[in-house]
């Protein structure tokens, strides 16, 4: 559904990601670890077409993105909730998820995104900033399903959110991913809640992949090595 060959982006002269592959199974929940500046974000980023990428290529259900600008990418199903969630705080619950409903063309916010996430719908009418940090994180991928994506990457959801919400949200994602058969990449540090949701469980260190694991094969204590400052 979604593979990464050989990908390549850098910040002026100085390259943050190596070479990177990965590759989506269709329906498959994917986590890339890692700790703060070995290159998270800067891959969600370019996959999103936010940042350029020097070489390499991105492709989606088999269509090339490379070239695409991001609204070109989310139009072809690739969806994304930034780090910090980045809501309009200024907008209301609906009026945030019905920006999401530009591209598949709808005007109506699905009753669906509201069985998901139900706190949305009895605070529909609120300002998105006068929200908790944890609603504004289920506004987010509420809006981002609004597009109707085949492809769901979430940077680091958990940041900033109680340990009640982050299990919530893991039994959220796992049913988004069932019921609408889509896949989500998610960038994590925190490792229960990766271990919770993911099928396989990657480990970015200086902007290269150096573990991928299934999820039944993962040392805990391997990977806490990596995550520990």
């Amino acid at each position: 559904m979604l593979a990464i060959n050989d990908l390549h982006v850098a910040y002026g002269q100085s390259e943050v990601l190596h070479g990177l592959n990965v590759s989506v199974a269709p329906n498959e929940i994917v986590a890339i670890m890692g700790r703060n500046g070995m290159g998270k974000t800067t891959l969600m980023k370019s996959l999103m077409g936010i940042v350029p990428t020097k070489s390499g290529s991105v492709t989606m259900d088999g269509a090339e993105l490379g070239s695409l600008p991001s609204y070109d990418r989310v139009a072809k199903g690739l969806a994304y909730v930034p780090q910090g969630r980045m809501i309009f705080s200024t907008m209301t619950v609906k009026e945030n998820i019905e920006t999401g409903l530009v591209v598949s063309g709808g005007s109506e916010v699905p009753e669906d995104i509201y069985e998901l996430f139900p706190v949305l719908l009895e605070m529909k009418g609120r300002r998105g900033g006068n929200l908790s940090g944890g609603q504004q994180q289920q506004l987010a991928i509420a809006r981002a399903l609004a597009t109707k994506p085949k492809v769901l990457l979430l940077d680091e959801p958990t940041e900033g959110i109680q340990p009640s919400i982050i299990k919530e949200m893991a039994r959220t994602l796992k049913r988004i991913r069932d019921e609408r058969g889509l896949s989500i990449v998610v960038s994590e540090q925190v490792l229960s809640f990766a271990l919770d949701i993911a099928d396989r469980v990657l480990v970015i260190e200086n902007g290269e992949i150096v573990r991928d694991d299934p999820r039944d094969s993962v040392d805990a204590a391997q990977i806490s090595k990596f995550l520990s400052v």
